[in-house]
Parts: C-alpha cells; sequence; structure tokens
C-alpha cells in the first residue's frame, strides 16, 4: 500500500502543536495516529484538558480525512478534512472549542491521486444515528455508490430508519464534483445536490470541500444508496 506524509496543527488562542505521520498509509485508519513533532507523544498527553478551536491538517496528494477519537473506546466527536500542503487557512479550518481528554488521539485516513479517467472521493455523512466517512472510487462521468470505510456498507445498511442530516464531500486535488444523490431502495432520486471544484482550482469556493450540505432532514430507508 503507498503512504504519505500527513500532519495537523492542533490550536487554541494561547498556543498550538504540531502533530506529524510521515508515513501515514492510504485507504485506512490504522496505524495513522499523528505525534507530535518534537516529543513523539500523542495529542491526549501532550495537551490533557486544553481546549482547542482550530485542526489545520494537511496532506501530500490526493484526499484526507481526520477525526479526534478516544483511544479506549474510539469513539470521535471532532472530526473534518484536510487540505493539499500549502493550502492551509487558518479561518476556514476552525472547529467547535473542544476539550481534549488525556486519552485523545488524532488520526488520519488518506487517500492518494487515482489513475487516470476516475478520483478519489471521501464524504462525511450524518444522520440521526452518528457520523460515518465514505468513500467510492469514480470512474469519470459515471455515479458511483459510496460505501463506509470501516465495513463498506451503503447509506441504507449504516444509516438505516434515521434521518440524514448533512453530506460535506471531498474529492482529490483537482477533482469536480458534478453531483451527489440520494437513491431509493426501488431506484428513485430522492435528492440531488450539484457540487464543483476546490483548493486552487478555477472557480473553487473552499479549500476544504466540493459540497457541503446541511440542515437536510431525508428520511433514509432499507436500501437507499448515496451515489456521487
Amino acid at each position: 500500500m503507498t503512504t504519505q506524509n500527513t500532519q495537523a496543527v492542533l490550536a487554541a488562542p494561547m498556543m498550538s502543536k504540531i502533530f506529524v505521520n510521515a508515513a501515514s498509509t492510504d485507504d485506512t485508519w490504522n496505524a495513522n495516529t499523528l505525534l507530535d513533532s518534537i516529543s513523539g507523544q500523542q495529542v491526549g498527553i501532550l495537551m490533557p484538558n486544553t481546549t482547542i478551536n482550530r485542526v489545520m491538517a494537511q496532506y501530500e496528494a490526493g484526499c484526507m480525512a481526520w477525526r479526534l477519537q478516544n483511544s479506549v473506546t474510539l469513539a470521535y466527536t471532532r472530526y473534518g478534512v484536510g487540505v493539499k500542503d500549502g493550502l492551509a487557512c487558518y479561518k476556514s479550518q476552525a472547529i467547535a472549542p473542544y476539550s481534549i481528554p488525556p486519552n485523545e488521539i488524532l488520526v488520519t485516513y488518506p487517500k492518494p491521486v487515482a489513475a487516470a479517467g476516475s478520483s478519489n472521493v471521501l464524504a462525511w455523512v450524518r444522520t440521526t444515528k452518528g457520523v460515518e466517512l465514505v468513500e467510492a472510487l469514480s470512474p469519470d462521468a459515471a455515479a458511483t455508490p459510496m460505501l463506509s470505510v470501516v465495513n463498506a456498507q451503503g447509506l441504507g445498511d449504516f444509516a438505516f430508519n434515521s434521518t440524514l442530516q448533512s453530506i460535506h464531500v471531498q474529492a482529490e486535488d483537482g477533482a469536480t464534483v458534478d453531483s451527489v444523490e440520494v437513491i431509493s431502495n426501488d431506484g428513485g432520486v430522492v435528492m440531488t445536490l450539484f457540487g464543483g471544484t476546490r483548493g486552487n482550482t478555477l472557480g473553487a469556493v473552499s479549500l476544504e470541500y466540493n459540497l457541503m450540505a446541511d440542515n437536510l432532514s431525508v428520511p433514509i430507508g432499507k436500501g437507499f444508496i448515496l451515489r456521487v
């Protein structure tokens, strides 16, 4: 499997720390814990009970998700995506203030640039059941189902009998998301949302997201599909 350098600045109003993993493995959460660039300590050990309001995460090439999680329970309440190295933005990479527990770790899920003719795509999907990271290797100009990165389940499986609240999509560098669709189990189109470009691509309005749809209220039935 391929690897790449991922890093993040965790910032509070009075201080910040840099956390790195120079060999983060693509397409997995495993072994992708970021450690302090000086001491080699995990986030919770180095910054216990510190309230942060920024996670400025970066990757080398492709796309990347991150999350702050409990190392014991694996539960997480803060999550997001990174930007390509050199495109960080202090303002847009803000998070809701968060007090770091002593057993907290920061992990990343990077994906490389896909082969010509396809694009890697990630999306954080929030429902009334919780938050799930989904992914797709999408051939150009072809709608492709997005599946959960943990167990490869579709929207109608991991979120059955819940309500879709938000979709935050990040495609690889330079890619354009034409649209994202919610498809019912009979093939009907429940919702279509147009996306776009991101980063330093002409016409982009976000460094992080190709689509950021909030305040949704879509009931999810068995067999529903999220398609990009």
